[in-house]
């Protein structure tokens, strides 16, 4: 049976930004925030036709992502989203509670109370996407939350590796945002950011593991994966 047809979030074209520039940042974010279920082909013409582009800008960018470890080029050179295993989800987890709490103490000593209004402001709009049940938009604006909080120290080198698991982990973050209900009982960027005011670094991993954990509870078991992959990507109630 031939795959549904690709959609991918249509990203504005920089100033001064190539083709070639545009469409791995394009294919990148829709990776990213798992719009791209598991499994799922992507052929240069497919992606080409879906972005407007040639086939040049395409096949660079799948080339980079899937030297990034964001696809996987099979022994018959398809190209696909990776599948995952639930062991594989959860070191990957691991990773990214690592990693982060790692910036985030990093980055403390760094943030402004002209940092802190940005957040609020970013939590702000994730809350009113969440409440309209928009999942890219909260996976996005998620993302954004913690980017500007690690980038709030000047020397941080760790953003790839972070984004880097981001990647990895993108399609199956998807799974949890399909129970959104469960996935947001608690607000821990609130959490997170009362920590930054008192400039607590304990307060504040704690709150940032949990907000990490929250999804693995609901996405990081063998069956869920199991069943988010045999359903192609799509919500699992």
């Amino acid at each position: 049976m031939a795959p549904p047809p690709l959609e991918l979030p249509t990203l504005e074209r920089l100033p001064r930004e190539t083709a070639n520039q545009w469409v791995y940042r394009s294919l990148r974010h829709a990776v990213m925030i798992g719009v791209v279920p598991p499994g799922r082909p992507l052929t240069i013409r497919d992606v080409a036709a879906t972005l407007g582009v040639s086939a040049m800008p395409v096949r660079e960018a799948l080339r980079r992502l899937s030297s990034e470890n964001a696809l996987a080029v099979l022994d018959n050179r398809r190209i696909e989203v990776p599948r995952m295993t639930a062991s594989r989800f959860r070191e990957l987890c691991e990773l990214r509670i690592a990693l982060e709490c790692h910036a985030a103490d990093r980055a403390l000593p760094y943030v402004s109370g002209e940092r802190l209004a940005e957040l609020a402001a970013i939590d702000t709009r994730l809350d009113a996407a969440y409440a309209a049940g928009v999942r890219e938009q909260v996976t996005t604006l998620n993302q954004d939350f913690h980017r500007r909080l690690y980038e709030a120290n000047p020397n941080q080198v760790v953003m790839p590796l972070i984004e880097s698991v981001w990647l990895q982990l993108g399609p199956f973050l998807h799974l949890a945002l399909s129970r959104m209900r469960e996935f947001y009982q608690v607000d821990r960027h609130s959490e997170a950011m009362a920590a930054l005011r008192r400039q607590d670094p304990l307060a504040l991993r704690i709150a940032l593991e949990a907000d990490i954990r929250d999804g693995i509870t609901h996405v990081g078991t063998h069956e869920l994966l199991k069943a988010y992959v045999e359903s192609g990507g799509g919500a699992i109630a």
